[in-house]
């Protein structure tokens, strides 16, 4: 199995809805995120690419439009954005666009990561 990956970044605000009020995501906050798809293929293209990095600039064009310095409750509404909805958002974005996506990892911190991955990988070939 191949597989790519490719880093975004933006920044953006949410509030976490429903925590205690002494939680800190419970508070009107932003992050600045970073964003990694990842793509798989068993298979290479004719010019040996599971995907042209290229071809991902869509990706970045939807994040800058779309996610960058907004409010990502509005955006999504939802009252509880989590790295994790996030990821599972961009990945259901993605695997319209690319069928060889196989996850989105959104990191809110250095030190923090959420993470979207389907519990079975289906190839390519069989969802065509």
């Amino acid at each position: 199995m191949f597989r790519i990956t490719k880093e975004f970044h933006f920044s953006a605000s949410h509030q976490l809805i429903g925590l205690p009020d002494d939680h800190p995501c419970a508070r009107f906050h932003g992050h600045n995120y970073v964003v990694e798809v990842e793509l798989a293929s068993s298979e290479l293209n004719s010019v040996g690419f599971v995907r042209d990095y290229n071809e991902l600039k869509a990706l970045k064009t939807y994040i800058d439009d779309t996610l960058d310095h907004r409010h990502l409750n509005d955006v999504l509404g939802d009252d509880c954005v989590t790295a994790e909805r996030l990821a599972k958002h961009l990945f259901d974005w993605c695997i319209e666009k690319w069928a060889e996506t196989t996850a989105v990892r959104v990191k809110e911190t250095p030190k923090t990561c959420a993470e979207y991955r389907p519990l079975t990988y289906i190839p390519v070939e069989a969802r065509q």
